[in-house]
């Protein structure tokens, strides 16, 4: 037996544990480590189940190969890439190096290494079909970035403000939300209420955070862009807006044409159109911009995947701006990048650039190329889009596409539409069973890694530093491998010549995974080597301050571009509680976490056995209603599908609202039982009818459903 000390790289927390490993590399136990500075012993369900993950039955452990009867047998690693390589080289030749697609999935981004090596081989292999879960998650903050502008000083964090906002956001079962809590969030939500945080929740769930604020407002969903320009229209309505911030940072007349365009989303109008009551509007306006003055609006997943997801980010935005609610010069920065150069923090508007305008559209509903990627819900129409520039063959990094994507029985007729698809996963997941070649990778705590960060974004809320060697060797007999050996093998094969971190790389040898992220770090904050001194990582005090404006800064935000006021003209022309739906719909279905569940990773026996299937949470009230009971098994209808669901009974649910986790479910049609893996709420989505201008993003949430009790289930 040995105790080691690493990190949990499932999502952005990054929580330090303490592993008892046995002479036969298997993980015996997994706790918190309770000496780290930031979680603090913290670790959540799904980061203690390494144990299943790693030596669970569920794990692939050799490279798979699909035969033509659909059955798959085990194949060399060696063999595998070179079948790959020449199938590759053939579709290379025969339609460019644009029919060949990157997608850099869920796994792939949680691992340092593979993420920055995925558009490394793109780029070197000459195509512009990359692809990540980026760009179905909330890609509007890209949109909003180039259209709004930035903020270079950065959002004060929650633990030294007045009043903190947040939107569509479950941080305290998500551990996601970027800047605000992510590692041990519930004790850090805590601490912060008890030094004075006052804390507005607007969800249409009485979730695990709203049950902290002083204020909550539970909409319906896809009221975000409504109830954002009601909050600016009691804000500005009685000039609790920061009028020095905007004179300094707002394009002028901005602040004034905001003004105009918030005028019709009275405190009575939203009311009726949100489902909430015209006073808790005002007392959210109020406490937020009148009551206090530091703090900041916080949103994620919620707005960005309901109706008219870029508005609501622009207009959610937008009251940090007029409000001032950034660091200024002089304030401390806390949630610095520690292994990349250091971003320069200062109090300056990165200014608006439209860069998607700048580029031709792509073949699909004129989507744009935003950020270096294409729009992963554009992805089947790009596959099954003839012409120049047709997807044939895919390299996916770990991304469980007939899950995770919009209209998932368009994705896996795509899919089967492939020439080729190589998946780069340790479990056999529906894509998978779809794939030519299944690569099954080392898990976490085989390979050298460092934290998740998006350029010099920090997820985590201190300057964490953490580097993890190979904590255990993978499994005897096992031919699992790094997810970057895959491209860079393939691009040995196919001649290519990779540039990595800005390095030329010697393509004759291959590299180890610490010389690559030694590339990586070579020009970070914190040396490696110094990094490595901590175990499972450690928060370093940097003494990083926000820098004055420099005199030759002219970036403004522009609060109110045309675009955005027609938009939000044509929300205020819409009638009351649109269901945007050729006829009627009882509820609205929205999208939900699981605790317990990383994203569409349920193969695990250990989170099987809690959590079979993905039930539908709905009202007692409304269950009443319906004439059905907890525990009935009903079908779940919308303008585009149906699935089955078993009722759950929750009073947390707003009335007319139900909810249910995203990314279950088996292919469709699939013989198996929904009891056991639940079902797959794309198949309910369209991406032909609701998608947003410029990103293509579609609406995953806030999808209008009729409910009715299957006749064959014993309680009808």
């Amino acid at each position: 037996m040995r105790e080691a000390k690493s990190f949990c790289r499932i999502c952005a927390a990054a929580c330090a544990v303490k592993m008892t490993i046995d002479d036969d590399e298997r993980i015996v136990s997994i706790r918190g480590d309770r000496d780290n500075p930031m979680s603090r012993g913290y670790a959540c369900f799904k980061g203690l189940q390494a144990e299943d993950a790693h030596h669970g039955r569920a794990r692939l452990l050799h490279p798979l190969k699909r035969m033509p009867d659909g059955s798959f047998v085990e194949i060399p690693f060696e063999q595998a890439m070179d079948e790959i390589a020449a199938k590759l080289d053939a579709i290379r030749a025969r339609h460019g190096a644009n029919a060949i697609a990157g997608f850099n999935g869920t796994g792939s981004i949680m691992n340092v290494t593979a993420s920055t090596m995925i558009p490394a081989f793109m780029k070197a292999l000459g195509s512009t079909a990359y692809f990540s879960t980026t760009t179905v998650d909330q890609s509007a903050k890209y949109i909003t970035l180039e259209r709004l502008g930035g903020w270079a000083g950065g959002r004060p964090s929650i633990d030294t403000s007045d009043v903190a906002m947040i939107v569509g956001s479950n941080p305290l079962v998500s551990h996601s939300l970027t800047g605000c809590l992510t590692s041990d969030p519930t004790k850090r939500l805590k601490k912060a209420k008890a030094n004075g945080l006052k804390l507005i929740v607007i969800d249409p769930r009485v979730t695990e955070t709203a049950h902290y604020a002083d204020v909550h407002l539970q909409p319906y969903p896809g009221e975000d862009p409504t109830i954002a320009a009601g909050l600016l229209r009691v804000i500005l309505a009685n000039d609790w807006h920061d009028a020095d911030f905007c004179a300094r940072f707002v394009e002028p007349g901005g602040v004034e044409r905001l003004r105009q365009a918030v005028e019709p989303f009275t405190p009575e109008y939203v009311a009726r159109r949100a489902g909430i009551a015209a006073a808790k509007l005002v007392e959210a306006a109020t406490l937020f911009a009148n009551g206090n003055k530091r703090g900041s609006v916080f949103f994620a997943t919620g707005p960005s995947m309901s109706a008219r997801s870029n508005l609501a980010d622009h207009m959610l935005t937008c009251i940090n701006v007029v409000c001032g609610r950034y660091r200024r010069a002089g304030d401390e920065c806390r949630d610095v990048v520690t292994w990349r150069p250091l971003r320069d923090f200062r109090e300056e508007v990165i200014a608006p650039v439209r860069s998607w305008e700048k580029t031709a559209p792509s073949r699909i509903r004129g989507a744009k190329i935003i950020f270096g990627e294409m729009m992963a819900c554009n992805f089947a129409d790009e596959i099954l889009t003839p012409g120049e520039g047709q997807i044939r063959a895919v390299l996916n990094g770990s991304c469980n596409l007939v899950a995770a994507l919009p209209d998932q029985r368009k994705v896996v007729r795509a899919l089967n539409e492939l020439d080729l698809l190589v998946t780069i996963d340790p479990f056999m997941t529906p894509t998978a069973k779809l794939s030519h070649y299944v690569i099954p990778p080392k898990m976490q705590y085989e390979r050298a890694d460092l934290p998740i960060a998006v350029f010099t974004l920090c997820f985590t809320p201190e300057s964490l530093g953490a580097y993890t060697p190979e904590m255990l060797k993978p499994p005897p007999g096992s031919e699992v491998v790094d997810d970057w050996r895959v491209y860079w093998g393939l691009a040995q094969r196919l001649g290519l010549n990779i540039t990595y971190e800005g390095r030329a790389m010697d393509m004759t040898r291959t590299p180890t995974t610490d010389e690559l992220i030694e590339l990586i770090t070579r020009d970070a904050v914190v040396s490696l080597d110094e990094i490595k001194k901590h175990p499972g990582g450690t928060v370093f005090d940097l003494g990083v301050k926000v820098n004055p404006t420099r005199p030759e800064a002219t970036g403004r935000f522009d609060v109110m571009p045309d675009d955005i006021r027609a938009e939000l003209a044509e929300v205020a022309g819409e009638a009351v509680r649109v269901h945007s739906a050729p006829r009627a719909f009882t509820h609205l279905l929205a999208v939900r976490r699981l605790r317990n569940v990383w994203n569409s990773v349920h193969q695990m026996v250990t989170v099987r056995a809690k959590y079979p299937y993905n039930p539908v949470w709905v009202h007692p009230d409304d269950i009443e209603r319906l004439g059905i009971v907890a525990g009935d098994k009903i079908e779940i209808e919308s303008d585009h599908g149906r699935i089955p669901a078993i009722v759950e009974a929750d009073a947390s649910m707003k009335p007319g609202v139900v909810a249910m986790s995203h990314a279950w479910g088996d292919l469709p049609d699939s013989e198996a039982a929904y009891e056991n893996g639940g079902s797959n709420t794309s198949l309910l989505i369209t991406g032909e009818k609701y998608h947003e201008p410029i990103n293509s993003m579609a609406r995953l949430s806030g999808i209008p459903v009729n409910l009715r009790r299957l006749p064959n289930h014993p309680s009808a």
